[in-house]
């Protein structure tokens, strides 16, 4: 397998977010396998992508994000972007000065309701309202019908659902090492003993990792995992049937079961 190709993050003051200007917007195309190195701002960013799907890691969790879902990240919070395919990326940064429009509570801000990484679904009309704004860098200033859109998004940002949908990922090497292995290859083994031998260590110490680290078991993170990659599937169109398929259930009720025993709802509430 080719090594990724590594980018730098953009000039951050080019977009910088300002009390004037409180949300900017940037475009970025990114071809499949290429990643973006780890890196921060002091503002937060809402990011989603046009096409394609990526994978955004953050605050020790990792998101696939399709077109259909977009990933808040609180100013700090240092994060890594991967294109899982050929992806346009949409980014909005957004200045602590930001409020929601015509909230019941007037002091109520993005930074306030989320304190942490938080995933949210994108409405048409969201999608939309972004492709409109301006992404031109530099200072600038924001024209009056930059600032209609600007508070549109915001509301629509407001009304966004919460999707639980992310994965956590350790801070022992060992266990990071085998994590990714199988965000990479999730299908590729079903078993904890399978995967445990693949990293060369004994299932028992991989299960004990998993409870003193990410405080669940392997099946039930592989899981999320799962659902996460069928997230990006569901992008593609693909039936439910299918989507199952890929994933080595041996039919759709078997993966809606799943998904309503961990999520608590059938996968159309989750996946468009």
């Amino acid at each position: 397998m080719p090594s990724p190709l590594l980018l730098p993050p953009a000039d951050p003051q080019a977009y910088a977010p300002t009390p004037e200007r409180p949300l900017r917007a940037k475009l970025r195309r990114m071809n499949a396998s290429a990643r973006i190195v780890p890196h921060h701002h002091d503002w937060a960013q809402v990011a989603f992508s046009s096409t394609g799907v990526i994978r955004m890691s953050a605050a020790h969790s990792t998101y696939l994000v399709p077109p259909t879902r977009a990933l808040w990240i609180p100013p700090g919070v240092e994060h890594a972007v991967a294109a899982v395919e050929d992806a346009e990326i949409r980014t909005l940064y957004v200045h602590r000065s930001a409020r929601f429009p015509d909230a019941a509570d007037a002091g109520a801000t993005p930074f306030s309701l989320w304190t942490a990484c938080r995933v949210l679904e994108v409405s048409p009309l969201l999608r939309e309202l972004v492709v409109h704004l301006d992404t031109a860098p530099g200072p600038g200033a924001a024209s009056e019908r930059e600032q209609c859109l600007v508070a549109l998004i915001l509301d629509e940002l407001r009304r966004a659902a919460p999707v639980r949908l992310g994965v956590d990922l350790p801070r022992d090497k060992r266990l990071r090492q085998l994590c990714e292995a199988v965000l990479e290859q999730p299908t590729r083994w079903s078993t904890l003993d399978q995967w445990a031998a693949q990293a060369g260590a004994s299932p028992r110490t991989v299960a004990r990792l998993f409870r003193s680290e990410l405080g669940t078991t392997f099946q039930q993170w592989r899981q999320q995992v799962l659902l996460a990659h069928a997230l990006g599937l569901s992008a593609r169109k693909l039936p439910m049937a299918n989507i199952a398929a890929e994933l080595g259930y041996a039919s759709a009720s078997a993966f809606s079961a799943m998904v309503r025993r961990t999520l608590g709802a059938p996968p159309s509430h989750f996946f468009a």
